[in-house]
């Protein structure tokens, strides 16, 4: 046992069983589970197909650096060019799909391990702190679940991880790496939205708390920054658009009027007297409402028993971080700010900017939009880990007691694997639109009998698994593609070739007389002839095929 958790002797060989622990949980049934791609994921592959055919987006764009228009979202462009060899190796497929997600996943793990031994390089416990730190995020419930689909926000945190172990690396004995600090940066830039407010503010902090040996440095600091510059100019006539803040002003707190209402009441209910002015100002309101929102992600509940409330982000009944992890994470806490080693500084204020733009979202916690905070997180709890070792060794009964520890936190991580892959699939496929593939499988083989093929919208946008499934050539898709776009930017397919899309089936005008239909259960017409049902994986009907 004593070998067993000596982190000095054989650490290469610790990192490297870590690394294929880590490998296995983001790569093992990646085609398969989560059971079906959303839409997102499916855009992010059908655009990276497009690029690597032309250069050029679905909706003809060549080599989009800015943005991916898509549905409207205006999402950085990074993750459908990571995606372009891919699937042009593997095909267009879902494994394809999200082998960005899961190899950045994976690059990250490795990462953290030489991220901690940057931060505290002093510290006898370093090696200690770096393999637990690793081995956490490898097993961690909530950077697997971000790894196993096509979410950018996974690739933008190794960016953000990358960014910050070469800025120390730059500043100590590698200056070269400061360029790699600021192209990592600007990456995270065309990533993921949120990225676009915590890599700035994690810059700021680098550079005002390693200002001395920045000004060492003056050439290859200049030189960083020029080069940063360079790498943020082709998209920063976009981020100062109003495009670039469409998403936010369709989710934050401060568009939504209750607050304001709620407030006027107030000091209408003190006959609008000037305290009451003073202490129901919308602005504190506000200020009050985003700590709340700030505070949601720091649950308990959220952190370590339930998890995110949307599937996607969570099996339900594991938290982002396992229970046996939260008496550490408090230690590490407690033991950072009491030891204050090497370039501690930097832990606290990491997780203080990172969960800062979710904080802005009506939808709180999520999962997603703090994921800029990873691996914060496991950073503390490996440190209360390392010093709970430490304790063990003077410890009477040191073997019952790592026993039982090692026990418990495998009870905590076994729960978690059997239920992502035995009832996860079956119990959430809805989540993940489960029965696209086999509608629009069916519809490929059966179209030539119709002369057009209505589907419903009701479960989200249709027309992307369509395209991607069929693999259209995206030429032939502008050809005869019926776009319409909002005044909000929102952009709707409303059908290509023979196939329309729809809300409400029975809108459509320009029917067919050999019209096939694709509808929700609940919406089938009573003269409907049903040809074939496509159902979830717990065999509730999904989608049905019918004519009339």
């Amino acid at each position: 046992m004593k070998k067993l958790f000596d982190f000095k002797v054989g650490s290469k060989i610790w990192l490297i069983a870590i690394l294929l622990i880590a490998a296995f949980l983001r790569f093992y049934q990646l085609g398969v589970n989560p059971p079906s791609l959303t839409w997102d994921e499916a855009a992010w592959g059908y655009n990276a197909y497009s690029l690597g055919i032309d250069g050029r987006d679905e909706f003809g764009r060549f080599l989009p650096h800015d943005y991916l228009e898509s549905f409207g979202d205006f999402k950085p462009p990074m993750y459908a060019y990571l995606d372009v060899f891919p699937v042009k190796f593997f095909g267009l497929n879902e494994f394809a799909v999200r082998f960005p997600s899961a190899f950045f996943g994976l690059l990250t793990v490795l990462l953290t391990y030489f991220l901690t031994k940057r931060i505290f390089p002093k510290s006898e416990n370093k090696e200690k702190y770096a393999l637990l730190a690793s081995f956490l995020l490898a097993i961690s419930p909530w950077h697997i679940m971000l790894s196993r689909a096509a979410f950018e926000a996974n690739v933008a945190t190794f960016f953000l991880t990358f960014g910050v172990f070469s800025f120390l690396a730059g500043v100590k004995d590698k200056k070269q790496y400061l360029f790699l600090s600021a192209v990592s940066f600007a990456l995270s830039l065309y990533t993921f939205n949120t990225s676009r407010v915590v890599a700035p503010l994690l810059v700021l902090i680098l550079a005002v708390g390693f200002r001395k040996e920045l000004l060492e440095r003056k050439k290859e600091t200049l030189l960083a920054i020029i080069l940063g510059v360079l790498f943020i100019l082709p998209t920063a006539k976009f981020l100062l658009s109003a495009q670039a803040s469409l998403r936010f002003k369709e989710v934050n707190i401060f568009s939504d009027i209750g607050v304001i209402n709620t407030t006027n009441k107030e000091i209408e209910n003190d006959n609008n007297s000037l305290f009451s002015k003073f202490i129901h100002n919308r602005r504190f309101a506000y200020g009050v409402e985003y700590l709340n929102h700030y505070f949601d992600n720091l649950s308990p509940s959220f952190l370590f028993i339930k998890g995110d409330g949307n599937p996607k982000f969570s099996t339900q009944d594991v938290g982002l971080m396992y229970l046996l992890e939260l008496p550490f994470f408090i230690g590490g806490i407690i033991f950072l700010f009491r030891k204050r080693e090497s370039s501690w500084w930097i832990i606290p204020l990491w997780l203080l900017v990172g969960i800062m733009p979710a904080a802005t979202a009506r939808e709180t916690p999520h999962a997603l939009r703090i994921e800029a905070a990873l691996p914060i997180f496991q950073i503390l709890t490996a440190i209360g880990i390392g010093i709970f070792l430490n304790w063990t060794n003077k410890a009477r009964y040191k073997g019952l007691i790592l026993s039982a520890t090692f026990i418990l936190l495998a009870a905590n991580f076994v729960y978690f694997y059997h239920g992502l892959f035995s009832s996860y699939p079956r119990e959430f496929s809805g989540e993940w639109q489960y029965g696209y593939k086999d509608s629009v499988n069916y519809v490929l083989e059966s179209q030539n009998k119709y002369d057009q093929i209505n589907v419903t919208t009701e479960l989200g946008r249709p027309y992307i698994y369509y395209l991607f499934y069929s693999k259209t050539n995206p030429t032939d898709f502008i050809k005869t593609a019926q776009i319409s776009r909002d005044a909000f930017g929102f952009v709707s397919v409303d059908g290509f070739s023979k196939f329309r899309f729809a809300k409400d089936l029975s809108k459509i005008e320009d029917k067919k007389e050999k019209t096939l239909y694709i509808d929700v259960p609940k919406a089938v017409p009573s003269e409907g002839s049903v040809v074939e049902s496509f159902n979830l994986l717990n065999g509730k009907a999904a989608l049905k095929a019918y004519t009339l």
